[in-house]
């Protein structure tokens, strides 16, 4: 049966209103109705009275559809088809009624999903939620119901409590992102932080307080306590101080410092601390109990004050609610307007005298009259604003005309009716304001006439909506909503380790897969370069492709400007290769250094050279600094002279690593017509040859070419050799303490 329908009652009826259709039903007892199915519809009325005057009865037919105790929650014996066999419910009854540890009825707390949308999330931005996830069949659910219990008591009706079954409202709990039972999670502003520590009444209380923003109570001392109340002006707000004896800011006034965060601007003042004496004194406070003061445009005297023991939330609210405007506020949002300035309902009229202004120092003295006649002239219907006509130009440009339909002065006073939600008001234009006593009196005739006779307003308009002045830029809204979504990332991360681990197992395995492809990729590539055949100028590859029109590389001169870079600050895994020259022999080693250097031609390599009649001492003060300079120059000649001319020497230089390789030229018995001798087989560290193959002083040639442009030109036949035990890594290293320097020049 269905106790809704037999009592003839809706599924939101309060208990008053079933108690009341039950009251009239049994009126119909069946000794005095004769009708046979009298006593059979008693009975069901009778029923249905007991399950839904019950509100755990009334919560398990809710959920479950049970009007019997005894086959409630686990007792159901429910068929199931499950592929293509059937299970019995039975089966899983566990040795403990599921119900009796549900006794706190969290089916009073209960959340939907359209109800979390709906409600729970616009209601977050005026106060926090703590949000229970549990389900039927979870035994640690049991566990944290007492501390539970405890602090929902505690904080009921100071922050939103709500409960989620995932068995029944699995869509809400991923949703929002709870993928375990139990768990514990604050809403506010629409943010849900999940709770991460051990369930006890304390944490859970300090949880709910470190959900709130940093900044929503500043601490007030002597020092700061004048730039306090002065920034009234700029943030538009009335200003509240809670004086008390306690060192930590009380979460009540937190809580209200939250829920009216848009209008009023909040601070504390620690009565223990002797930096607030002479604020105390000020004020007249007494210490006996918390006193909470609201200044408006005046800091010098407080617009209201409450003093009270034990002051409760109810209080708070109407202190808060009853001073949350100036007296004589600036327009800054169409929010603002609607609340100042509501619609008229019903006969409930409410007018609006607004000063069409500028922030321009010349009219700041007929502002502070306007402010004076505001606070001197309050009234129930009627509310006094300003706006400033650059910020507000649409409203302004509708608002300040005469009747003549002329502009009128730069300061003008409105008064104005709004009529409908669409934008629609009755308004008069006053009088051009200056601040003078014959502005203040016109004004004030108005007023008057305006309270006898409504129909003084004789212009109509629609009203454009007014500009948030106050609304943050969109860079700054990015960067906090970026902010936010890195802030549960790492909070994922660090606390729901085993949820994450799928994902970020995901992640590295793509970032691995994605940096092996671009390396294999660069090894090819380089492979690539250096297996392109060699072709002669004019000639074409065996491809067919053309060989590129420079085979060589670009040489840079090693000198005191390039030095840092090319060598000293050079990037590590970088090599530069420096061939050493001088002035004579500079054309003819660079043409040949070139194209001996092109094939091997890498990202990581760079060309150089040196000029040994620029820097001659450089060459050998690094053979100084090298550690195996003793092995570097072992070939000493006959007379025990160390050698003094390095034309034609190669270094692979690391500057990171501060090593360097060396190549010592090498003749290869190459006689006069280029036809190489196949009984030399010099290695890169033997010693050049002056001399012919034998060993014989050469005879004069009447060849073109000389002997010493001849050897110079064989200096480098055996760097390609060497180049590739470079790239081999097989080449010794020789490592110095530090680069010398190079900025002496030979003269």
């Amino acid at each position: 049966m269905d106790p809704y329908k037999i009592l003839g009652v809706t599924r939101s009826a309060s208990q008053a209103e079933i108690k009341k259709v039950y009251k009239r039903l049994a009126k119909e007892h069946p000794d005095k109705n004769k009708d046979p199915g009298a006593e059979d519809m008693f009975i069901k009325i009778t029923k249905s009275y007991e399950i839904l005057s019950s509100e755990d009865r009334r919560a398990n037919y809710d959920r479950y559809g049970q009007t019997d105790d005894a086959q409630a929650y686990s007792g159901s014996r429910y068929r199931h088809r499950q592929d293509n066999f059937y299970f019995d419910e039975s089966f899983f009854n566990f040795p403990f009624n599921t119900k009796n540890h549900r006794d706190f009825t969290d089916s009073k707390y209960a959340l939907h999903f359209n109800q979390y949308v709906s409600e729970v999330v616009p209601d977050s931005h005026r106060r926090p939620y703590l949000i229970k996830i549990t389900s039927d069949w979870c035994f640690s659910c049991i566990h944290i119901e007492p501390v539970w219990k405890e602090v929902v008591q505690e904080m009921e009706g100071l922050v939103g409590i709500g409960v989620v079954d995932v068995g029944y409202e699995r869509r809400l709990a991923n949703h929002l992102g709870a993928h375990r039972t139990p768990s514990i999670l604050g809403v506010i502003s629409g943010k849900v932080t999940f709770f991460h520590y051990a369930v006890a009444k304390e944490h859970l209380r300090q949880f709910v307080e470190d959900l709130l923003p940093q900044r929503v109570v500043e601490r007030i001392t002597d020092k700061n306590e004048q730039q306090f109340l002065n920034s009234w002006h700029e943030l538009n707000k009335p200003h509240v101080l809670l004086f008390d004896q306690v060192p930590a800011v009380p979460l009540l006034f937190k809580l209200a410092a939250f829920a009216y965060k848009d209008y009023l601007q909040f601070g504390y003042v620690d009565q223990g601390l002797a930096e607030t004496a002479e604020l105390q004194k000020r004020f007249n406070i007494n210490t006996y109990a918390p006193t909470m003061l609201v200044f408006k445009e005046s800091t010098d005297k407080p617009a209201d004050i409450i003093q009270a023991k034990g002051m409760k939330k109810q209080i708070i609210d109407e202190f808060m609610s009853n001073n949350k405007f100036l007296l004589a506020p600036r327009l800054v949002s169409q929010k603002l307007f609607d609340e100042l300035c509501p619609v008229k309902q019903f006969h409930r009229r409410r007018y609006c005298v607004l000063l069409m202004t500028t922030d321009e120092e010349t009219y700041s003295s007929g502002n502070r009259e306007f402010l004076s006649f505001a606070s001197t002239n309050t009234r129930d219907v009627v509310r006094f604003a300003y706006v400033y006509q650059r910020l507000q130009q649409p409203l302004c440009d509708i608002l300040m005309h005469s009747e003549d339909g002329a502009q009128s002065t730069p300061q003008q006073v409105v008064i104005l009716e709004r009529r409908n939600t669409a934008g629609k008001a009755l308004f008069k234009p006053v009088t051009a304001w200056n601040g003078s006593e014959e502005d203040k009196l016109r004004l004030l005739e108005e007023l008057e006439r305006l309270h006898k006779d409504p129909s003084i307003l004789i212009h109509d308009a629609i009203l454009p909506e007014l500009n948030n002045e106050f609304a943050s830029m969109f860079v700054v809204r990015w960067i906090s909503a970026s902010y936010d979504y890195l802030s549960e990332v790492i909070d994922d991360i660090l606390h729901n380790n085993r949820e994450m681990m799928p994902l970020l197992s995901l992640i590295f395995s793509a970032l691995f897969i994605l940096f092996g492809t671009v390396v294999i990729q660069a090894f090819d590539s380089s492979e690539d370069k250096q297996m392109k055949p060699k072709v002669k100028d004019g000639t074409k590859a065996e491809n067919g492709s053309r060989p590129p029109k420079k085979n060589f590389v670009e040489v840079t001169e090693l000198t005191d400007i390039t030095y840092i870079s090319n060598l000293v600050k050079l990037r590590p895994g970088h090599i530069n290769i420096v061939l050493v020259l001088t002035d004579a022999s500079k054309n003819i080693l660079l043409s040949k250094f070139a194209k001996e250097v092109y094939s091997f031609t890498t990202q990581t390599l760079h060309f150089s050279f040196l000029n040994l009649d620029k820097h001659s001492e450089w060459m050998s003060t690094l053979l100084e600094y090298a550690q195996d300079a003793a092995q570097i120059d072992a070939d000493e000649d006959d007379s025990g002279s160390r050698r003094t001319d390095h034309t034609g020497f190669v270094l692979a230089l690391n500057g990171h690593k501060k090593y360097l390789c060396l190549f010592k030229p090498v003749y290869t018995g190459e006689d006069l017509d280029g036809k190489p001798s196949e009984d030399e087989a010099g290695t890169s560290v033997g010693k050049p040859r002056p001399g012919s193959r034998d060993g014989h002083p050469q005879r004069k040639s009447s060849r073109s070419r000389s002997t010493s442009t001849l050897q110079i030109h064989h200096k480098l036949d055996r760097l390609g050799l060497w180049m590739e035990r470079l790239m081999e890594g097989t080449l010794p290293r020789y490592y110095v303490p530090a680069w010398p320097g190079l900025d002496k020049i030979t003269p």
